[in-house]
C-alpha cells in the first residue's frame, strides 16, 4: 500500500485541523527523532543477528 499525493494532502490537513498550526513544527520533530530512534535501534539488532551477538 503507497500513499499518494491525494492521501497525504489530506492526513496534512486533518493534521493541521487537529493539532492547529503552532503545534505541527513540534510534532514533526517528535516523529523525526522516534524514526531515527527506531532506525537505529534496528540497525544495531540486525547487526547483533550478524554477528550472533546477545546483550
Amino acid at each position: 500500500m503507497s500513499l499518494g499525493f491525494r492521501e497525504i494532502t489530506l492526513i496534512l490537513f486533518v493534521a493541521l485541523l487537529f493539532f492547529g498550526p503552532s503545534k505541527l513544527p513540534e510534532l514533526g520533530q517528535a516523529v523525526g527523532i522516534t524514526l531515527k530512534e527506531c532506525i537505529k535501534a534496528t540497525q544495531g539488532i540486525m547487526e547483533d543477528a550478524k554477528t550472533g551477538t546477545r546483550g
